[in-house]
């Protein structure tokens, strides 16, 4: 593969199990780490169009296969994380992590504490509509920066999201380099609170110091275009693995954890293929005991190693 020439950092056949949190997966033929906007926007436009992409954030909902990635990898890093408020908005590079966006936030009297307990960066939040304690990233998104795939720089607006639950219709070559967030005014003590006992509530009933990548699965319903729901009417997906006798069950390294049924967890020595494979054996097994079908919210992607045939 010919690359261009870059002020960022190019690294082929680069290991991308330590960059997820679950800890698996095997390398990506190149990993691009931009200097900066421009850089990435060169890189973009002078690397053949044949050459996939895939835009990776900090992998906290992500498997990577363990045969790899192939193309480039892009992860965004210093220069792509800072934050700043602006009345109630919020300005957060897409590399910032969603809780720093959520404690800056407060501090300025803004009203984003739903993203305090939200695993990964601002990029995956907006790419993903993330959501928690019944607010979605729709519900605050003013607009968006990205670099597309031939190395355009574009503004995005909610119009151009089309957010669904948890989900956008951003392009997956897109790299998504900034958004501006607009919450509601509140006090900084209040919300600083708010974030504290949102986190001693989420310790209480999520396997925390586990190696996972937060919840598996969607809860099995229909969501309205922003992702909002009627809770009262909601199966958990939590709930119907429970129900079809799969809390606790393990394949190799991976457990459906005991703690929280809907968090895949790499008890020790899974590979990805565990682990994915795991996923899969539970959706199997609810469908046939409750036909119930449940849809992954972890992203899968590379390619599974040459040895393992199993889909």
């Amino acid at each position: 593969m010919r690359l261009p020439d870059v002020r960022g950092t190019l690294t082929e056949n680069r290991a991308l199990a330590d960059l997820t949190w679950l800890r698996v997966g095997g390398p990506a033929d190149v990993l691009f780490q931009p200097a900066d906007v421009d850089d990435l926007r060169d890189f973009l436009a002078a690397l053949d169009p044949a050459v996939p992409v895939f835009p990776m954030g900090v992998g906290s909902n992500l498997i990577v296969r363990d045969g790899g990635v192939r193309g480039v990898v892009i992860r965004l890093g210093r220069g792509f994380n800072t934050i700043a408020a602006e009345g109630q908005s919020v300005i957060a590079g897409a590399a910032a992590l969603d809780a720093h966006v959520a404690r800056r936030a407060a501090e300025a009297g803004v009203d984003l504490t739903f993203l305090r307990t939200i695993p990964g960066s601002i990029g995956g939040a907006v790419r993903m509509n993330a959501g928690c304690y019944g607010s979605y990233v729709a519900d605050v998104f003013q607009s968006a920066r990205a670099v597309l795939r031939d190395g355009t720089l574009v503004t995005l607006g909610p119009d151009d999201l089309r957010f669904a639950y948890r989900s956008s219709h951003l392009a997956d070559s897109a790299v998504l380099i900034e958004a501006t967030l607009q919450g509601p005014a509140g006090d900084p003590d209040i919300l600083a609170q708010r974030m504290k006992d949102q986190l001693a509530k989420r310790d209480e009933t999520q396997p925390t110091k586990d190696r996972t990548a937060g919840s598996t699965f969607h809860n099995p319903v229909g969501h309205s275009s922003t992702g909002r729901s009627d809770d009262t009417n909601d199966l958990k997906a939590w709930k119907v693995i429970e129900d079809a006798g799969m809390r606790g069950a393990t394949l190799g390294g991976a457990v459906m954890n005991t703690m929280h049924a809907n968090f895949l967890t790499n008890a020790g020595g899974a590979t990805a293929a565990d682990l994915e494979d795991l996923g899969e054996l539970v959706r199997k097994t609810v469908y046939d005991s409750l036909h119930i079908t449940l849809e992954w919210e972890i992203m899968r992607v590379g390619e599974r190693a040459p040895h393992d045939t199993t889909e």
